[in-house]
């Protein structure tokens, strides 16, 4: 894991040279709060990870707020990539909690395209889904949030560990935010509940940059469960 000191960096605009994007865009999920947090700095995360999300031809699917950090990362890449860049996935009853306009009806230009779904369990594994089909450099991130977020988090850290998928999970790693679960982490290990090798499966980034790049250069943990997950 890396350092916990704390930075956060706004990265710029500029695309990447068309020659370096893949035949498949990367698709990364992203879970974070619907609230701005109380440090200014947990909104200008989210405003970096789009925009270093624009810069690398990386596709979002989120959990479809519009309010809190979930509003202003799909927004910022909305505003820079379009429209099609965007795709929110959020439960019919999240309607009146998570966004602006408890209707459901869509502002496609300011936040991409919405799915409303019946349940919890759709929309995580909706959007589990377009990740897995994403291309290289897919994966699952965690802003900061609440108890939502750290569930979607572990949750996809455990399916990592039982081979449900082999995508990176990285926590951006806020003026501290998440020390103290990756020292939980450390401690599960000493404490022989989670395996020296599995606590690899959730890596840390402090910068959005570093973010992309974990993602790209992520391998996945020869400690996982060799569990068969196929129809028989």
């Amino acid at each position: 894991m890396a350092s916990n000191t704390a930075a956060t960096q706004t990265t710029s605009n500029e695309e990447a040279p068309l020659s370096s994007i893949p035949s498949r865009r990367p698709v990364v999920c992203v879970f974070c709060g619907a609230s701005p947090g109380t440090s200014p700095a947990h909104i200008e995360a989210a405003r970096s990870l789009a925009q270093a999300f624009h810069k690398h031809h990386i596709s979002l699917v989120y959990g479809g707020g519009t309010r809190g950090l979930m509003g202003e990362v799909a927004r910022t890449l909305t505003e820079l990539s379009g429209p099609s860049a965007v795709h929110g996935i959020i439960p019919e009853a999240l309607l009146g909690l998570e966004r602006d306009n408890a209707d459901g009806k869509v502002d496609v230009q300011s936040y991409g395209r919405t799915t409303v779904v019946s349940s919890m369990h759709t929309r995580k594994g909706l959007m589990a889904k377009e990740v897995q089909e994403g291309g290289p450099g897919s994966g699952f991130v965690a802003l900061s949030g609440g108890y939502g977020t750290l569930e979607e988090l572990m949750e996809m850290i455990t399916w990592n560990q039982l081979g449900l998928h082999g995508r990176g999970v990285l926590v951006f790693n806020v003026e501290g935010y998440y020390d103290g679960l990756l020292q939980w982490v450390r401690t599960a290990v000493g404490a022989g509940f989670v395996s020296p090798g599995n606590a690899g499966i959730l890596v840390e980034a402090l910068d959005a940059e570093e973010v992309v790049k974990e993602l790209k250069e992520y391998r996945v943990s020869e400690d996982r469960f060799g569990l068969d997950w196929s129809q028989k």
